[in-house]
């Protein structure tokens, strides 16, 4: 129930509205007994500025940043942590006594989850399709592996080569393809682990088949690869459903909001008890209706 003494706290984002964060959030809040409510807050980029100030001022205790904020966020922040500094972005935002906001990322700890789980990757190989504002936090995350070899697919090569010094110059290398590289497919065959960070199969999105790279990329790979989608609606992606059916180990991208979405709790609220299977279920929940 809400009343004169509910905090707030929300997502900000253009659009926000199809989020499953704030059920989740709200059903952790109620699980933890805290008086808080979490909202979904659109915002275009223009407003981003006014909005921060407005929301600091009314006492917002924390706040989720989603497309298309996270890079611009981080320069509205006073302080940063060491993870958001390097990637030069933010999901979550907390309240300081200056009236500004210290910024966090907790993207990478939330990708990490699915995997850490799976075992050890140490001398592995993977490979991420996309270079794009996700792909940084995946990279960010598999950089800490002890990999073997890490590889990003772009389709430009300027915007890859940043892509690719940018990261490599502060952690573990990164090599880059493109992808009408004639190596590609043989990359793909020797790899461990696949990470789409493309919006390619996503519900809304229009694409030939929903499969990054096109079906036939896909053929005669080993049993043991693992396919890890960002993208969790449709639920399998067509990239999933086609690997399930081939025998690989899939991941999608619920278990890393989920995960993400507890860590940031636990910074706002100074709990590290929080209740991650109600958010899980809350979230499949919706998925399911």
């Amino acid at each position: 129930m809400i009343n004169g003494g509910t905090a707030l706290l929300g997502l900000l984002g253009d659009p926000v509205r199809h989020s499953l964060s704030p059920v989740m959030q709200n059903a952790a809040l109620q699980t933890m007994g805290l008086n808080w409510s979490y909202v979904p807050l659109p915002c275009v980029s223009g407003n981003l500025a006014a909005v921060l100030q407005g929301l600091h001022a009314v006492g917002c205790r924390g706040l989720n940043v989603t497309i298309p904020h996270k890079q611009n966020a981080a320069s509205h922040c006073s302080e940063l942590s060491p993870l958001a500094k390097r990637l030069g972005a933010v999901n979550t935002l907390s309240p300081l006594d200056s009236g500004r906001w210290r910024g966090s990322n907790t993207d990478v700890e939330g990708f990490l989850a699915p995997l850490k789980e799976r075992g050890e990757w140490q001398a592995r190989r993977a490979l991420v399709i996309g270079n794009g504002g996700s792909a940084r936090a995946v990279v960010a995350g598999l950089q800490t592996l002890a990999l073997q070899s890490l590889t990003v697919v772009g389709r430009r090569r300027e915007a890859l080569s940043s892509f690719i010094s940018e990261l490599s110059l502060q952690q573990a290398p990164v090599r880059g393809c493109l992808i009408d590289d004639p190596s590609l497919p043989e990359e793909i065959r020797a790899s461990d682990l696949v990470v789409n960070t493309t919006p390619v199969g996503m519900a809304e999105h229009d694409g030939a088949d929903g499969v990054p790279l096109g079906l036939a990329t896909w053929n005669n790979l080993p049993e043991g690869i693992t396919l890890y989608d960002l993208i969790y609606t449709p639920r399998p992606t067509p990239w999933l459903a086609m690997g399930l059916e081939r025998g690989f180990h899939c991941i999608d991208g619920l278990e890393m909001l989920v995960q993400q979405g507890a860590a940031s709790l636990r910074i706002w609220s100074g709990h590290q008890d929080v209740p991650v299977d109600v958010m899980r279920l809350e979230a499949l929940k919706v998925l399911k209706a």
